[in-house]
């Protein structure tokens, strides 16, 4: 503490201690300490890698699969719209489930259950074995998406192959110059590849709107 006003004070400082630390030889119980935290940090590492991995389970023996359509609903209310207006009967079977870990979901690997909110499961079309559908309710991490996309369609031939992604998003994350309060929902917009040449059901979705996340991978 200064004595009088303008007296230059020395705060304490720890500067050189970590280089004295640094310079102390390290001793062979040290070396042993050292390694044995390395090697529970690279376990620790392998384990979460390990959980965060996605594997896509089959029912069906033929790979890859021969798709004409694949049908992908993602979140709840795009599954909830699968299940009201197109799995509601007995022409679909269950052929196959993504079993995932992250932070917001852990899926199970069981694939001979009715869906539910953590569980990502495909189905085909029973008179029509090329139409699958997907019903994608559980959370996708950043980090999975990619693997998510490359697992799901590696087992999937690619020639011929249309694929339809339905999503939502609330209606305050849509931009546009009219008042969002005036606004009937909820309404549809599409965006398409220029690979689509079919007439499109719905208004085209306006710039700067944008998809995110898995629907947009």
């Amino acid at each position: 503490m200064a004595t009088f006003f303008g007296e230059v004070v020395v705060a304490p400082s720890r500067a050189g201690l970590d280089e004295e630390e640094e310079a102390r030889e390290e001793t062979p119980e040290d070396r042993e300490i050292r390694r044995e935290i390395e090697k529970k940090r690279y376990r620790r590492r392998r384990l979460e890698l390990r959980e965060r991995e996605i594997q896509v389970l089959w029912t069906c023996a033929e790979q890859p699969l021969v798709c004409s359509r694949f049908v992908v609903a993602i979140g709840r209310n795009a599954a909830a719209f699968l299940s009201s207006f197109i799995l509601d009967s007995v022409c679909w079977e269950v052929v196959g489930a993504v079993k995932l870990w992250n932070e917001w979901c852990r899926t199970s690997s069981t694939t001979n259950v009715l869906p539910t909110d953590s569980f990502c499961l495909f189905y085909r079309l029973i008179s029509d074995p090329t139409v699958l559908l997907c019903q994608c309710s559980c959370y996708v991490a950043e980090d999975q998406q990619f693997q998510w996309l490359e697992k799901v369609f590696g087992s999937m031939q690619k020639k011929d192959l249309q694929v339809t992604i339905l999503s939502t998003c609330p209606v305050a994350d849509y931009k546009t110059q009219e008042s969002t309060l005036t606004l009937v929902s909820p309404f549809l917009k599409a965006l398409k590849t220029k690979e689509f040449q079919e007439q499109v059901c719905c208004p085209l979705l306006e710039q700067p709107n944008i998809v995110r996340d898995l629907p947009a991978a």
